[in-house]
């Protein structure tokens, strides 16, 4: 809508209706106002799913492969795709505005959002992240870039006060909203965290670059509980307060409106971006369209399985072990706990119930039908930590049915609500009645194995746990956070440990006082005796000595990597190196497959001859495995971080603020593969890197001689096919400059393309470089400018493997030497082997 149409709309509306439409009405919904014709806008989580308003498990999501596994198939064509059936989820669920895409970075790999991040590299993510906006907006639904900006790590990230220098504050962690900006976008989140000692719902970077010097024309939403201020927050550039109804403006923007505290034309503008936002998705006015699935129902399992593969990285592949023949497999061994356990997605406010997932062990299964033998073995015993209970291994009391019994109970005991879930897990009940005191989960468990069980109770406030009408655990706990991920999503569990008779059932009862503050949250979670680890291990290992192939599983846990906390140590959980370890030792033809959202350390991963990398691959994970691993479909993917063989090696590792309670990045522009490259150690696997089923020779680099200052052009890059079988190649094109009188790091990604050929035949890579691609941020200038002179271009296979370089001229004027306006520049083909050295020193 235009404002010519939103002002009239404007004048309607009296100062306190104006001021109501700022604070959200409930937790997922803004204020309605019948005098505008405006109905409420719904909110939901994302960015691998759509949730819709509430968090229940029978509301089930289609669950897309990880951010950081969208981002590894270099291919924005995908990721439109994508985010249109991100769009179409949202339309069935009744949601307006998505909160995605993440356009973080992944400046440290201990970074417990790293899953929900798309790249180290803010070209990678911005144009990642831009191809997955124009999908989503694409469907009518409003696509959300956040978290502006900075917000790199969970650790006391409603505090901390990140400090950077201008040149790299707008280099890197501006960059990808920018992008998304240029895209379109048509909401902006910022964040909880303060950059340069001003909290980002207040700060002047939300006026500054963001709507003034970008052209954003839409509202910033805060994160959940991030305005925690009245006057500064409302004399921003900040527009919408989530949650609501409660809040710093809701109770006092009026009161500061009306007092000449706040102007009146910031609390129009905020309104103004409010009701722009709702024009463009129906809410405003009459009807908006009645959307159709965008994606139809039989295609999306088919989308999210292609994306599986096209994300899935092969790391190594020695001796082409991969892909496997089922014509020639008679026996197949599926070893390690995530084969059957396979984490689909992240923890915290980016998850989403599926209603199905293929496991590895499934997905296998299924692609061989029967054609060989598949055995799995876990490998390690049964994870001490206690899990939710869930629908295959508790029942009703009841009913009798799989699943759990949930109670609302007022002050003196007497229920007030029933309701039968599926999970020992309620992140919230499906109504809160009136009244309501307490919540009580109540379930029957049958264990199949005897001895001294764990049981636990997650949650703040008065708990109580009792087995077999015995209560075992009693306390008050009263929240020691303000961060909305821990209290109201993923509490702290108490636990206890009593004896229990195999195969004789026990009633388990959890109960939690509601008491203000306290969040919504109760777990009820249990975990059977550990078991003996090396008869788990023995197992395995003769397993994959008796089989063709064995296909080994490994991945992280929610504690490791979640939002609400950073990871402690990039290393797997204990037992799985070693269990790698030995099932290679026991059989020579062994693959390993990764299922981390981030970087984990891979103590041996040149002693397996193929490794593959599947991040958290969504619901569809163990089919899109299979397509893999026999061939139906190539490994798409090339990480968009760089992997470290051991974490003392790794450049950039700090997450947590000193005690005056910053955290400096004081690495500048030096993250990612920069960081590595100015440090000179040696990465496991560089930024870019990846491996298909063909292998591919760089013939030949031509870049235009001369180049306009602040112009795109082009750098067309042959390449040949020189392997068995069609594949795609991601063609990348980096620049150096040695003697820059401007800090630069050592390489920089400016441009990458994809193609594909057949065997033998070569085909040329058009990689669009922008005006900005020699540019850099100059301080004097508070602006984009270019050096003249030269500058080195290479391009090859990752950050590590650039086999051709060139040399292209920026000039000051306007027209290059020899050439008019009119004249397409003179282009310099150059054919040159293993530059990368000395090119940057």
């Amino acid at each position: 809508m235009t404002d010519e149409e939103i002002d009239p709309l404007l004048e309607k509306l009296d100062l306190a209706q104006k001021v109501r439409l700022l604070t959200g009405a409930s937790t997922w919904r803004t204020h309605g106002e019948p005098t505008v014709a405006l109905r409420p806008l719904v909110l939901s989580d994302g960015p691998a799913g759509v949730r819709g308003e509430t968090w229940d498990e029978r509301e089930t999501s289609l669950v897309l492969p990880s951010p950081t596994a969208l981002a590894a198939s270099w291919d924005e064509r995908l990721l439109t795709d994508l985010g249109t059936l991100l769009a179409t989820e949202a339309r069935r669920k009744g949601v307006d505005v998505l909160l995605a895409p993440t356009l973080n970075l992944h400046r440290s790999p201990l970074g417990g959002r790293h899953f929900e991040c798309f790249s180290e590299d803010p070209l990678l993510t911005g144009r990642t992240g831009a191809a997955l906006v124009r999908g989503i907006q694409s469907g009518g639904v409003a696509a959300t870039a956040k978290h502006f900006v900075a917000n790199d790590a969970e650790t006391d990230r409603l505090n901390v006060d990140v400090r950077m220098d201008e040149q790299t504050l707008h280099e890197l962690y501006l960059a990808p909203f920018e992008a998304a900006v240029a895209a379109g976008v048509w909401a902006v989140m910022s964040a909880y965290n303060k950059v340069g000692g001003v909290t980002m719902s207040a700060s002047p970077l939300l006026e500054h670059p963001l709507k003034e010097d970008w052209g954003f024309e839409g509202p910033v939403v805060s994160d959940w509980g991030g305005v925690r201020t009245l006057l500064d927050t409302a004399r921003s550039a900040q527009d919408l307060a989530m949650p609501g109804p409660a809040g710093p403006w809701a109770a006092g923007l009026l009161t500061a409106l009306e007092q000449g505290l706040v102007s009146p034309e910031v609390i129009d503008d905020k309104v103004r971006r409010l009701l722009r936002l709702a024009g463009r998705v129906g809410a405003l006015g009459s009807p908006g369209p009645v959307w159709r699935p965008v994606v139809a129902p039989g295609a999306q399992r088919a989308l999210l399985r292609r994306a599986v593969a096209a994300g899935s990285v092969l790391l190594r592949n020695d001796g082409d072990l991969l892909p496997l023949d089922p014509a020639e497999l008679r026996s197949v061994a599926v070893i390690g706990p995530h084969a059957v356990a396979v984490r689909i997605q992240g923890g915290g406010s980016a998850e989403v119930f599926p209603d199905s997932v293929v496991t590895p062990l499934a997905g296998i299964e299924e692609a061989l039908d029967g054609s060989a033998t598949v055995t799995h073995r876990p490998g390690l015993p049964p994870s001490a930590r206690p899990l939710p209970l869930a629908r295959d291994g508790s029942r009703d009391p009841r009913t009798g049915e799989p699943g759990v019994l949930v109670r609302l109970l007022d002050g003196n005991g007497d229920e007030l609500h029933t309701e039968h879930r599926l999970s020992g897990r309620i992140v919230e009940p499906s109504v809160v009645a009136e009244g309501s005191a307490a919540v009580e989960i109540r379930a029957l468990v049958r264990p199949d194995v005897g001895g001294l069980w764990t049981w636990a109770v997650g949650g703040w406030g008065d708990l109580s746990l009792s087995v077999d009408g015995r209560e075992v655990l009693s306390g008050s706990f009263p929240p020691d956070s303000d961060d909305p991920t821990r209290v109201h999503v993923a509490p702290p569990l108490r636990s206890v440990q009593t004896e229990v008779v195999a195969g004789r059932e026990v009633e388990v009862v959890a109960r939690r006082s509601l008491d203000p503050g306290t969040g919504v949250a109760t777990v009820l979670a249990a975990a059977p005796p550990a078991g003996d680890a090396g008869y788990e291990l023995a197992r395995a290992v003769a397993a994959a000595r008796a089989a063709d192939v064995a296909v080994v599983v490994v991945g992280t846990t929610e504690e490791s990597e979640s939002e609400g906390h950073d990871r402690g140590n990039l290393s797997l959980p204990e037992g799985q190196d070693a269990l790698v370890r030995a099932v290679a030792r026991a059989n020579p033809r062994t693959v390993v497959v990764v299922n981390s959202g981030g970087p984990v350390t891979l103590p041996w991963h040149a002693r397996v001859p193929a490794l593959l990398l599947q991040w958290f691959p969504g619901q569809e994970a163990g089919n899109g495995l299979a397509d893999v691993l026999f061939g139906r479909s190539e490994p798409g993917g090339r990480l968009p971080t760089t992997w470290g063989a051991a974490q003392d090696h790794v450049p950039v590792l700090d997450t947590a603020p000193g005690a005056d309670g910053q955290l400096r990045y004081e690495e500048g522009l030096h993250i990612g593969y920069a960081a590595w490259l100015r440090s000179g150690a040696v990465p496991a696997y560089w930024f870019g890197h990846g491996l298909g089923y063909t292998g591919w020779e760089y013939e030949e680099l031509t870049t235009p001689a001369t180049v306009r200052a602040g112009e795109a052009f082009d750098v067309h890059v042959r390449v040949r096919n020189s392997g068995p079988r069609r594949g795609r190649e991601v063609v990348q094109v980096y620049l150096a400059r040695s003697g820059s009188s401007v800090e630069r790091p050592a390489l920089r990604l400016i441009g990458y393309a994809a193609v594909e050929a057949d065997p033998g035949e070569s085909v040329v890579a058009v990689v669009r470089v922008s005006g900005r691609g020699l540019a850099h941020w100059s301080v004097p200038l508070h602006g984009w400018d270019t050096e003249a002179g030269d500058f080195t271009l290479l391009s090859g296979r990752s950050a590590g493997d650039l086999p051709l370089g060139a040399t292209v001229t920026a000039t000051e004027t306007n027209t290059p030497a020899g050439a008019d306006s009119g004249t397409t520049p003179e282009r310099t083909p150059v054919t040159v082997r293993n530059v990368t050295e000395s090119a940057l020193h």
